[in-house]
């Protein structure tokens, strides 16, 4: 010996080499496992997307009953009136509950009579609804205001808006909520059946609400509070024929819409 330490190298034993890896058939198993817990996880992530939609939703539903309480306030009980419009000099003035359009050259859009002038214009959009805007300016969309019975307006039976004392059980009577109808999301929300305030509409079922916060539609009431519903109606006096699908009204008669 001189001393020198010699270490000889040796091979694992071809067993050992064949236990240290995965085979094809176990990869095929983990990747099959793999999957099927993404098809059980996938549903319940999209639940959850869904279900913080629908509460984002109902959030900006209870700012607009905020802001409606407040007009109420400082405008001698009256609500906000649904819509008009008026021409100053060369330039129209379409005036709305959510937006109100001043028709220049660009047209200019601006937060709506609700809220006397200060919001945040996103949260007229439900984060929900993907369609057209019942007005081709309006920047965001998806809600509607009781034109029926509270909000009346230009061309109406009843041109002049409701007052909040004239509102007998206001837990009870909504205020605003998620329009939509065929064309996209009206925001005139009609009652199914004719009433003095709009005796000679005709197209009710293009102010239904949309249920599609699965399957439920969110809404506002007159007291403040926003809930969801389940119970949908399509017989209206223009036939439920027209009723798109996933929409609908929230009572089959008038008694929801209704202020008495």
């Amino acid at each position: 010996m001189d001393g020198t330490m010699h270490l000889k190298l040796t091979r694992p034993p071809a067993s050992d080499v064949h236990r240290s890896a995965f085979t094809l058939t176990e990869l095929l198993v983990v990747i099959a496992m793999m999957v099927l817990l993404a098809s059980l996880l996938l549903p319940a992530l999209g639940g959850s997307k869904a279900s913080a939609k629908s509460i984002q939703c109902a959030s900006n539903l209870r700012q607009m009953g905020i802001a409606a309480h407040i007009y109420v306030d400082d405008s001698a009980d009256f609500y906000p009136i649904a819509q008009y419009d008026i021409v100053e000099g060369s330039v129209a003035f379409l005036y709305a509950w959510d937006f109100t359009t001043i028709a220049s050259n660009p047209n200019v859009v601006i937060p709506g009579l609700l809220w006397q002038g200060r919001t945040i214009l996103q949260i007229q959009q439900c984060p929900s609804f993907n369609g057209d805007a019942n007005w081709l300016t309006d920047p965001y969309t998806g809600y509607n205001y009781n034109t029926s019975y509270i909000g009346h307006g230009q061309g109406e039976s009843i041109p002049e808006p409701a007052k909040g004392s004239d509102v007998m059980h206001a837990g009870k009577t909504v205020l605003f909520g998620d329009g939509q109808y065929s064309g996209g999301a009206d925001k005139f929300m009609r009652a199914p059946w004719p009433n003095p305030g709009d005796a000679g509409f005709v197209g009710r079922w293009s102010g239904t609400q949309g249920f599609r916060h699965q399957n439920l539609s969110n809404a506002a009431f007159c007291d403040g509070h926003a809930e969801s519903l389940r119970k949908c109606y399509t017989t209206n006096a223009d036939g439920s024929n027209y009723v798109a699908p996933g929409t609908g009204f929230l009572s089959p008669d008038n008694s929801m819409y209704d202020l008495r």
